[in-house]
């Protein structure tokens, strides 16, 4: 198995043919105006070539997603502006096609060679970078307990002879972890025996927030949770608020919400904007030893 780190980025797929550039994401969106500094350097090549790889922008020393969020559904002259201000840049981990060399067949090790050879060759710098890589498990594992907090969610295991499974999920993604606490403020499901929590933390200024969504829950923690909840009425912050059930759904989410009371700790991943947990969060074990004010507020 060969380990890279997993980066808080978008996936992203270069082509680059005959002086023209296509930069497409994981479900076939064209990125090319999103991000024109990656597709200015692609163009410079000079190389017929396609590369596998996640586009990121790096903020104040750590990876920020929510700057890569920016730059969709814009202007192509504000894509401009935000790529001299914020600068992204393209994480390579792969190699495709070279010189017109389909490459989908050879094993993943060397596909790596031919992918060191193409940056050595081209000395390459800003805004490409090339992964790191690596057979030693115990370096994987230190990259995830000292990268996380840089915007590296994890390690990705690839087999060294498995060849390029376009469409098929072949590699192994593992994610880094870490409790946290936060006070549960909805929940879905009936009150009694909830399916899953929305919980939340308070602001600076006193607000009640989201935070997180959680799995659902496990049936021990479904009776003891429906237990110690109470459901309120207009008077909850929350009342009102629209969500869906989904990434990119419109279907409202129906929940029910309940005195901001009990605290629970949750298991999470390092994918975090401005406080608020993107993916879904495993909660742990309710937490009666602490009181909603205990609990870290954020800005």
């Amino acid at each position: 198995m060969v380990f890279e780190p997993k980066y808080d980025g978008y996936r992203m797929l270069v082509f680059a043919h005959g002086g023209e550039v296509f930069l497409q994401s994981r479900n076939l969106r064209d990125l090319t105006r999103a991000f024109p500094e990656i597709a200015e350097a692609a163009a410079a090549l000079g190389e017929d070539v396609v590369l596998d790889g996640e586009v990121v922008i790096h903020t104040g020393g750590s990876l920020d997603f929510s700057a890569l969020q920016q730059r969709l559904n814009r202007h192509p002259s504000t894509a401009v502006r935000l790529a001299v201000e914020q600068p992204a840049h393209f994480i390579a981990f792969d190699m495709l096609e070279h010189a017109g060399t389909d490459m989908l067949s050879w094993p993943f090790a060397e596909r790596r060679a031919a992918l060191e050879s193409f940056f050595q060759r081209h000395a390459l710098h800003a805004p490409w970078q090339l992964t790191p890589a690596t057979t030693d498990r115990d370096l994987a594992e230190q990259w995830l307990t000292e990268w996380g907090g840089l915007g590296v969610e994890g390690v990705v295991a690839k087999g060294a002879q498995q060849p390029y499974l376009a469409g098929q999920r072949r590699w192994f993604k593992i994610r880094a972890r870490d409790t946290a606490e936060a006070i549960v403020g909805a929940v879905t499901g009936p009150i009694t025996r909830p399916n899953t929590l929305l919980v939340g933390r308070y602001t600076r200024g006193g607000r009640l927030r989201l935070v997180a969504r959680s799995t659902p829950l496990s049936l021990s923690l479904r009776d003891e949770i429906g237990r110690l909840t109470t459901p309120t009425g207009p008077e909850h912050p929350w009342w009102g608020m629209r969500l869906t059930v989904a990434w990119g759904s419109r279907e409202p989410l129906s929940f029910t919400c309940v005195a901001p009371e009990l605290v629970v700790e949750f298991l999470g991943d390092t994918a975090i904007d401005s406080g608020r947990w993107r993916h879904a969060v495993w909660v742990q074990r309710t937490r009666p030893d602490l009181a909603p004010g205990d609990i870290p507020t954020i800005d």
